[in-house]
């Protein structure tokens, strides 16, 4: 993917954040749903996409800037804030959990790595037994087009 490519309409799957999460209440399967990447259109998207949750660079590396400044981000710049990674949306949303995102960005599973395929982003970590997974990368979409990667 390249500035100016559009990003092609995509299904995530995700666990929305909710408060039955901060008692520790387990997540029913039903509230595992597809997130389309329809609903962004005319919208300013930053996508995060990390190989893992709870992955030592992903988690206290890659991910803590955005975390921090995830307000004024939203207030400034982009109507959206996504993390994409490529475990069960259940991991993911557990690991928004974790650094208390609260909803504040939007912790998307990519399983298949469907995304990182389609977008030439994916990385081989078989040789770590691994497997094929989602590459590090950040994109800045407007509208559906590529304005920064």
């Amino acid at each position: 993917v390249q500035v100016g490519d559009i990003i092609p309409l995509f299904n995530f799957l995700y666990v929305p954040y909710s408060e039955e999460l901060e008692i520790h209440v387990p997540i029913l399967f039903s509230h595992q749903i597809e997130l389309t990447t329809d609903t962004w259109k005319g919208k300013v998207i930053v996508l995060v996409g990390v190989p893992g949750a709870f992955a030592p660079g992903c988690h206290v590396t890659h991910l803590s800037p955005y975390i921090a400044k995830a307000k004024e981000f939203k207030a400034k710049v982009a109507d959206i804030i996504t993390f994409v990674a490529s475990n069960d949306p259940f991991v993911v949303s557990a690991w928004g959990h974790v650094l208390h995102a609260k909803g504040d960005i939007l912790f998307l599973s990519d399983p298949k790595v469907e995304l990182g395929s389609k977008l030439r982003l994916s990385l081989d970590l078989s040789a770590l037994e691994l497997e094929l997974r989602d590459g590090r990368f950040a994109i800045a979409i407007d509208d559906f087009k590529v304005k920064y990667i």
